[in-house]
């Protein structure tokens, strides 16, 4: 997110050479660095880490314009703590799971394929970690099924009433958001993203290393990328979601937490403090003075209240 802007078969797992039978009929075949999942007609790359662990899996999803490697450097902490680590590069992202049109990137069926993906490697629940829209994707994964995730952590993005009512009442919210109906137009946000080498892109990962930002831009250098990952804003926001898509965003009994930067300059107060009414489970706020890149601007302390969450609800 950026103000920025002008401002039932059974499945053949192979994995490291070696053939698993798995029950959810989704496909993986490992590539370096990713390991291929096979969802219908889509396949998804995913980055692992400790999947010969005994510890419950955790899932983690990114948001825009970022991918699966920002996850990096907290995936061999997860993983050293016994979990099994997955991180998709979700729909739009994944240049195997990249459909043409504004509705397949609504918020539920963006969710039923972290479902899909935890099936492909016969995990029932899961710790689930989502920032900015890997947020509002996780928020939809607990409305729709609840008993599968074991924790929630939700990074910048708030409960989606939460959010609908800022964004509907109030003015600084408001402000925050004026960068999404140029995100909904058609072309010109993928002409301004794409100007000049992508620099505009660039100069948003003021907090990423050059690694990194070079891996996010080969990603959004792929036909098609940018034009995907902007329509999940077109498919979402403002506009009439089709019956079969709609989600009912209601009260959450999920042990959740909020991290959010009080610097950001998408989200702002109001929704990070709505969202406590809609908890009816364990919950709490973590407040960071941070902007909107958490990971990359307070990895200590990012890191360190995923952890806690996720060891504090462990079985």
């Amino acid at each position: 997110m950026v103000k920025l802007l002008f401002i039932a078969l059974f499945t053949i797992i192979i994995i490291n050479g070696q053939a698993v039978q798995g029950r959810h009929g989704n496909e993986m075949v490992n590539i370096d660095p990713f390991t291929k999942v096979k969802h219908g007609a889509f396949v998804f790359n995913c980055r692992l880490a400790g999947m010969d662990n005994d510890g419950e899996a955790v899932i983690l999803l990114h948001g825009f314009p970022e991918t699966s490697h920002m996850w990096n450097n907290l995936l061999p902490l997860l993983s050293d703590g016994g979990h099994k680590i997955i991180a998709p590069d979700q729909r739009g992202y994944s240049p195997g799971a990249r459909p043409g049109k504004v509705r397949d990137y609504s918020i539920k069926r963006i969710a039923e394929d972290v479902f899909a993906i935890a099936n492909a490697f016969d995990i029932d629940r899961f710790h689930l970690v989502g920032h900015d829209w890997g947020s509002a994707i996780g928020w939809a994964v607990i409305a729709l099924e609840p008993k599968r995730v074991i924790s929630w952590t939700a990074m910048s993005v708030p409960h989606m009433k939460a959010f609908e009512h800022a964004y509907k009442k109030d003015k600084d919210q408001q402000k925050r958001s004026e960068y999404i109906g140029l995100f909904k137009l058609p072309f010109i946000p993928e002409l301004y993203f794409s100007w000049n080498g992508y620099s505009r892109l660039r100069s948003l990962w003021k907090e990423s290393s050059e690694e990194q930002k070079e891996q996010y831009l080969d990603i959004f250098k792929q036909r098609g990328a940018l034009k995907a990952s902007l329509n999940w804003y077109r498919a979402n926001i403002g506009v009439r979601v089709e019956p079969e898509d709609q989600i009912r965003f209601g009260s959450v009994t999920v042990p959740s937490q909020l991290i959010w930067g009080n610097r950001d300059m998408a989200l702002g107060r109001t929704g990070a403090e709505l969202t406590k009414n809609y908890m009816k489970g364990p919950y709490r706020l973590v407040e960071l003075d941070a902007g909107h890149w958490l990971i990359q601007e307070s990895f200590q302390e990012v890191s360190s209240a995923i952890i806690e969450h996720i060891e504090k609800y462990s079985n």
